[in-house]
């Protein structure tokens, strides 16, 4: 009996009637965090059929998951495992802190069969190393079979136990154990070696095994594949969790010389190698090119295997190159890069979530933002404002350095308001309530972390070290430190301010570039005075209190800039200057204008 109902309550989606048809509804997933004036727009379309729903967002694009992504949609679609959500409850919460401890699997594998047998053997793969890694059968519930089937079991071992299993069928169908911990397969095989390979499957770290470089080298795979695309261009809440593996089994992680990525040659492949080199640490990550024999280009690690022999899989892997690191770069690792601008051009950064400053700036992981602008000119505002859409749109994570909104109790209030246009607290408009508070706050938490100097002097090194552990922690795409003048200032004697400010900003930049993540850095300006009518002029970016370097390094020098009306009030009209943009394919200098809403910190424009 297929219960829609309750499949969409799982979902997050509540119907305004339960009759079959279509509905267009606002979408749970985006319209939270789209502008104030299309945040009521049905922008979710629902189809109710009598085999189940299916729906499409016509702004983020969500629509119904497959049956690998999220078992237990299909799950509670089928009334199966155990109570179902009732209609009237409330939608789940993207997260639950604290998390549950991880479920140890009651596993107890099936005896291969000879079909196994035969499917690991068109595999190249022999019975000697299917029955060395414990690899058996079962028969399981498969939630994109609808049905219970016979899967090929791959037990997950941490310290001789079994920690997770992955079942996989005839027709490519997958499963994990509910709950189970998240580590890398293969993880016992890497004992003592310094040198790690990481492949995208269970068959392709098999088919390395069968290459005879196991006593060499640990090797291991990632439990889920390859993301398609990574945060800067999937709305997908859940998608940090697909590298929690690599925090579970950071001590093995760490103790490796070198990290050698087999991913698959596709771009999903592509994009896991940078997500992974980017956690682990590019200095010790090497890469694969797998090979091109007669015009036919190898796939991964189980296809050389399969095609061209044991001897050139461990050449492969023999050859790897180091994966390039910002400032040790050849030739060779440009080429591609730079035939892909030839063809295609250079595309721009992402949207700043206002389209008339779009034309003037977007973002672009791995750079360096200054903003500045007179107090009370909203500075803090807009760059809390830009993080908000950044996070809405894209999924990406910020680690905040604010010492202009500590402590955080003060901080997040002014984050609900944005998330919610609604007012924190009482006054004309009606305040928001405590679910949509609760709502907000699960929201920032996937997003935002907070680094605060408790007890330790807040230094540039300081910051930049906690948030290093922010990406590796919680893969974060940027860091705001706000403001400078807060910053504990190391300056030896005989070193000058300019020279100083230079060094700091040249630790900021290349902890961007080899981090990928984009660094704003707000500046006040000095002591401006009055013009000749009694008003402060709008400053530069050489007004900026210390140096030049603001200016001359940055790749985003951005003036943010209210006025003052007669009535002693600030406009609520808020021209952001642009005054510097390093690339020409980012932007171009000019000024766009966003009308400030005092009630919620919100900006339109």
């Amino acid at each position: 009996m297929v219960d829609t109902q309750a499949a969409l309550v799982h979902a997050g989606i509540h119907l305004r009637a339960a009759s079959a048809g279509n509905q267009k509804l606002i979408c749970p997933r985006c319209s939270a965090g789209r502008k104030p004036q299309h945040r009521k727009d049905p922008c979710l379309s629902v189809t109710i059929a009598a085999d189940g729903p299916t729906w499409h967002c016509h702004n983020c694009d969500w629509s119904q998951p497959t049956a690998e992504e999220d078992p237990e949609y299909y799950r509670v679609l089928h009334g199966r495992d155990g109570e179902r959500p009732q209609a009237q409850r409330s939608p789940p919460r993207q997260s639950t802190r604290p998390k549950a401890a991880p479920v140890k699997p009651d596993f107890k594998p099936g005896a291969m069969t000879e079909t196994g047998y035969l499917w690991f053997e068109r595999r190249g793969i022999s019975r000697v190393t299917v029955d060395r890694n414990g690899i058996g059968v079962a028969t399981v519930w498969m939630p994109g079979a609808d049905k219970e089937v016979q899967a090929i079991s791959f037990p997950y071992f941490r310290d001789g136990q079994v920690v997770n299993v992955k079942y996989r069928d005839n027709e490519k169908n997958f499963r994990q154990e509910k709950g189970a911990e998240k580590v890398f397969y293969g993880l016992d095989t890497v004992g003592e070696h310094a040198t790690i390979v990481i492949t995208e499957g269970e068959p392709d770290a098999l088919a390395l095994q069968e290459a005879g470089l196991l006593d060499s080298m640990g090797i291991i795979s990632v439990p889920d594949g390859a993301p398609a695309v990574l945060k800067a261009e999937a709305v997908d809440p859940e998608n940090d969790a697909k590298f929690a593996y690599v925090w579970n089994c950071r001590e093995v992680i760490d103790r490796a010389k070198k990290v050698i990525l087999a991913v698959d040659n596709d771009g999903p492949g592509l994009v896991l190698a940078e997500e992974l080199s980017r956690r682990i640490g590019r200095a010790k990550c090497w890469r694969v090119a797998w090979p091109n024999i007669n015009d036919t280009q190898r796939k991964d690690a189980n296809e050389v295997l399969i095609e061209d022999g044991a001897q050139v899989l461990r050449e492969c892997i023999e050859n790897a190159q180091p994966y390039p690191i910002r400032s040790l770069h050849q030739v060779r690792d440009f080429r591609d890069r730079v035939i892909g601008v030839y063809e295609q051009g250079r595309s721009r950064g992402l949207s700043t979530g206002w389209l008339n400053l779009d034309k003037f700036m977007t973002i672009v992981p791995g750079q360096f933002s200054v903003i500045t602008g007179t107090p009370g000119s909203g500075k803090s505002e807009f760059v809390d404002a830009l993080a908000m859409n950044l996070a809405a749109a894209n999924d990406w994570k910020f680690a905040m350095c604010s010492f202009e909104n500590e402590p955080a109790e003060d901080h997040l209030p002014k984050l609900a308001e944005k998330f919610l246009s609604m007012p924190f607290w009482d006054g004309p408009s009606p305040r928001m309530g405590a679910h949509d508070l609760n709502e907000a706050l699960d929201w920032l938490e996937d997003h935002f972390t907070f680094i605060v100097a408790d007890d330790e002097s807040p230094t540039i090194d300081w910051i930049l070290e906690k948030a290093a552990d922010a990406v590796v922690r919680h893969g974060i795409r940027g860091l705001v430190i706000d403001p400078y003048s807060e910053l504990e200032h190391t300056r030896p004697r005989n070193q000058t301010e300019t020279e100083y400010v230079g060094q700091l900003i040249g630790k900021c930049k290349r902890f961007a570039r080899v981090n990928g993540v984009h660094v704003w850095f707000v500046a006040h300006p000095a002591k401006m005075q009055r013009d000749g009518g009694g008003k402060i002029p709008i400053p530069s970016l050489y007004d900026i209190s210390g140096s030049a370097h603001w200016t001359n390094k940055a790749d985003l020098g951005v003036v943010v800039h209210r006025d003052t009306l007669a009535s002693g009030e600030r406009s609520r009209e808020t021209e952001i200057h642009v005054r510097k943009v390093r690339f020409k394919w980012m932007g171009r200098p000019g000024i766009a204008t966003l009308t400030y809403d005092p009630k919620t910190g919100t900006y339109s424009g």
